[in-house]
């Protein structure tokens, strides 16, 4: 039997774990609130998530190569935020008031990135580390790390639904750089990724110098996709989602996917064929995305991730969902300040 053809029963599994977090066919949520991914749709509790499509990204978030040392031209590097001034405390008149007001976090989150944000095909809950981040913040406000309202959004996505105000925060492997910083705000970085290479297990591909003349596939919207463009003899392959170009790269229309290493490691969960190669080609530093005019929350945010830190639960959330594919925990970045409104 061929890799190709053994292959097929693990697409098929994926097809129908796709549908499963972008049809209504989904189980309702009881605990946690849920959102559909088009604007302008209901927001009803228990509500039935679906992907939206893809919307091409607002100003130039998906351009540039971010990196943690990327200086945004006014002597700070990009990874710099809002100093919280100490624990995170919900006060009268403040943004964190207006959402515990409305009774839940409204969240954007992907639901078909395996290990970081992911909808348990067989509880329906979405489930990852970005998720556990959102978990945090949710319990920072309401004491309820369950009151939260998921929107499942693309890469494409994140931006526009924080300048629109239809999500609270974006914890979506949510790269800081210089560009977004012109439209939306992020924390502090609460995640270090790299880019790197997923390929099947009989490629002799073992960096991006070995890439000429293949066909790889990355989301659209995504600084991933736009590096693509640097890499001569590659032809990119734009898709909505990471599980499309997984499907893409299991049917043989394309012969490797890039992306971050979280990203990446979630794929090589799912397909015993595939492996993870290369050294990482850019850094992404992960914040959370926050609307612009909202700095308040940008602080209470840093608070709770110093607290996360502080207090085990990011190393025990990364060893949950990232240990075994990515090795023991490293040390949680270290938070950067000094960034004004």
């Amino acid at each position: 039997m061929s890799t190709r053809a053994a292959r097929r029963p693990i697409v098929t599994a994926l097809v129908a774990l796709a549908l499963v977090g972008t049809t209504a066919a989904c189980a309702p949520e009881t605990t946690t609130h849920l959102l559909t991914g088009a604007a302008g749709m209901s927001s009803t509790t228990q509500e039935s998530v679906q992907e939206s499509a893809p919307q091409a990204p607002s100003g130039a978030a998906a351009s540039g190569t971010a990196t943690a040392a990327q200086d945004c031209g006014d002597g700070q590097p990009a990874v710099a935020s809002l100093d919280p001034g100490g624990s995170p405390e919900v006060t009268s008149g403040s943004t964190m008031a207006d959402i515990r007001e409305q009774g839940f976090l409204r969240v954007g989150v992907s639901a078909d990135t395996l290990l970081m944000g992911s909808r348990d095909p067989f509880t329906s809950d979405i489930e990852g580390f970005d998720i556990d981040v959102a978990r945090q913040v949710a319990e920072a406000i309401f004491g309820d790390p369950d009151a939260i309202q998921y929107r499942v959004i693309t890469s494409g996505d994140r931006e526009a639904v924080l300048q629109d105000h239809q999500v609270d925060i974006v914890a979506r492997a949510f790269t800081i750089n210089c560009e977004r910083w012109e439209n939306i705000a992020f924390s502090a970085e609460y995640y270090h990724a790299g880019q790197k290479l997923l390929v099947p297990s009989t490629s002799d591909v073992a960096s991006i110098d070995d890439l000429s003349g293949q066909r790889v596939c990355a989301p659209e919207g995504t600084t991933t996709l736009e590096r693509l463009g640097e890499w001569e003899g590659v032809e990119a392959v734009p898709a909505a989602t990471h599980t499309t170009c997984l499907v893409l790269f299991q049917q043989g229309a394309v012969d490797a996917i890039t992306g971050d290493d979280t990203v990446l490691a979630g794929f090589a969960a799912q397909d015993p064929y595939a492996k993870v190669v290369g050294d990482p080609v850019s850094d992404e530093p992960y914040g959370v995305g926050v609307p612009a005019d909202q700095p308040d929350m940008v602080r209470f945010v840093n608070g709770v991730l110093e607290d996360m830190v502080a207090g085990g639960q990011w190393e025990e959330s990364y060893e949950r969902w990232l240990g075994d594919a990515l090795g023991p925990a490293p040390t949680a970045p270290e938070p950067v300040y000094g960034r004004t409104p």
